[in-house]
């Protein structure tokens, strides 16, 4: 029986979900006594991994693991596709985005994080109830709820009604092209952004829609209702063949509701076989998803800063009051029938953004680097601050022009520390970078030493780089060393907002030595 296809994938169900319900110890004893010669023909327990065949497939057995599972022969479920090299320069500017292109970097960056979700993080969040501690769900859920607040902070960011309604009718197209890429999770984000209640209270806005645009949202709240258990989702998912992504947070309820509602056991003794196999194929089918081939490339300049700007966090009180900013309230005016957004179950209550000012720091390293790539023509470290201030238009915090070494152009180190100062602000870090180093190419005149590796600063002229704020020097290649915070020989009292940024020391560069 065991070598018939059915037979197969019942043991291979048993190996994979008996841990749901007795501990795999205690089922690798049971076997044992129940089928002695049989195992131990195929291998011994024992409690570190070990493996045996059934119907000529490998298992893998670890009691200390809890589980069960055939192993990949590649070591890793995850086919994401890396993301192309393109030679071609990009923009970075939101302006000039297409609508495919957004959403195809947008469903690049969800894939990914749906294929870091295991087989043990989906059975961690049915049995505990609970994203915490299970980082591949958190991210998910804090990519989620990033696209959802970058949807509604880049339509506040406009000045006029018509600028917002500009950028309402541009994401209602990433909306339709994630349709279309059969991405349900980001267009329930998009979606949601949408329709969240501090973007459709703007009657100025909404009055600038054109209708074709108000029927697209419509159609879309109606495919993502939770009415009757989300069976609209349901219908239209189940027909989809080929590349998908689910909506992660409706897929897990119905995991838990079978979990709740099922019994472990029948006639007191008997594992219930039918719970697991329910549970089984769910998982089964989510996990099979893995193995699909998204139908796009993606370019990693733009990845870097569909990063940077999912990485922003504002509360809900800071977004509420950056919407009554742009339309205030008006007594005379009948307020608009709200829109109600699609609802998914409460899966990821209680996840807040926890990004450490490592990971901030990485990608705002990445951003900056894609920046220079793209727009620094004469590969000497400087763009033109026309483009960067288009650039920095992506972002809600103002960019404020200062002093730069060279009239019209901002150096990379200048970009670096606008971005760590708007950065720490909005992902509630605790660290005000406004307090980040200032670093500037600068010819020494007296003999000087890298305060990092201690090594000699050679050369002519620019042998290395100085921070005007604490007086540090080092090489080109020891600034990614240094510490992320700048012990200032001068507190800045101005405010830590990135658009007020504290008095500049105007040291000249050549007067500094160790």
């Amino acid at each position: 029986k065991l070598s018939s296809p059915r037979g197969s994938q019942l043991v291979h169900m048993t190996l994979m979900m008996h841990s749901w319900v007795m501990p795999s110890q205690t089922f690798a004893q049971k076997l044992l006594t129940l089928y002695p010669l049989l195992l131990l023909s195929f291998a011994y327990f024992t409690t570190t991994e070990t493996h045996f065949s059934i119907n000529r497939k490998t298992v893998y057995f670890c009691p200390f693991a809890r589980l069960c599972f055939p192993r990949s022969p590649h070591g890793n479920i995850s086919q994401a596709p890396s993301p192309s090299v393109k030679k071609r320069k990009v923009s970075l500017i939101f302006d000039h985005m297409e609508p495919d292109e957004m959403a195809e970097h947008l469903s690049y960056l969800e894939f990914k994080n749906f294929c870091n979700v295991s087989f043990l993080d989906y059975r961690s969040y049915v049995v505990r109830g609970s994203v915490r501690d299970n980082p591949a769900l958190e991210r998910s859920v804090m990519m989620c709820n990033g696209v959802s607040q970058w949807v509604q902070l880049m339509i506040l960011s406009r000045h006029t009604a018509q600028q917002r309604a500009q950028v309402f009718t541009k994401f209602i197209h990433v909306a339709q092209k994630l349709r279309a890429l059969q991405n349900f999770n980001t267009l329930m984000a998009v979606t949601g952004g949408l329709c969240h209640s501090s973007i459709s209270r703007l009657k100025d806005t909404s009055n600038l829609l054109p209708p074709d645009i108000t029927k697209a949202l419509s159609e879309m709240t109606e495919l993502l209702s939770s009415r009757s258990n989300y069976s609209n989702y349901r219908r239209v998912y189940n027909d989809c063949t080929g590349f998908k992504v689910p909506i992660l947070g409706v897929h897990l309820k119905d995991l838990i509701s079978l979990n709740e509602a099922l019994p472990d056991y029948i006639e007191e003794d008997k594992i219930n076989l039918s719970k697991l196999q329910h549970l089984y194929s769910n998982i089964n089918d989510l996990l099979a998803i893995h193995s699909c081939t998204p139908p796009f490339e993606a370019n990693k300049d733009l990845l870097h800063l569909l990063t940077l700007s999912l990485d922003l966090y504002y509360t809900e009180d800071e977004i509420y009051e950056l919407s009554y900013t742009k339309e205030p309230k008006n007594p005379k005016i009948q307020p608009l029938a709200p829109v109600k957004p699609p609802a998914v179950a409460e899966w990821g209550s209680g996840v807040t953004p926890r990004l450490d000012p490592d990971t901030i720091s990485k990608h705002v390293k990445q951003m900056v680097d894609s920046i220079v790539k793209n727009y620094d023509q004469n590969q000497d470290g400087y763009i033109s601050l026309e483009d960067f201030e288009k650039i920095a238009a992506n972002f809600p915090f103002s960019f404020c022009t200062h002093e730069t070494d060279r009239e019209g152009q901002i150096s990379r180190e200048e970009i670096t520390s606008y971005f760590m100062r708007g950065m720490s602000i909005c992902a509630k870090l605790g660290y005000n970078f406004n307090e980040a180093h200032n670093f500037h190419e600068t010819t020494y005149k007296r003999p000087t030493f890298c305060d990092i590796c201690g090594g000699f600063l050679w050369g002519v002229i620019k042998q290395g780089y100085h921070c005007k704020g604490c007086g540090i020097n080092c090489h080109r290649h020891c600034r990614d060393l240094v510490g992320l915070e700048c012990l200032k020989k001068h507190k800045n009292t101005t405010g830590s907002c990135p658009c007020t940024p504290g008095p500049d020391l105007k040291t000249k560069g050549n007067s500094w030595s160790t």
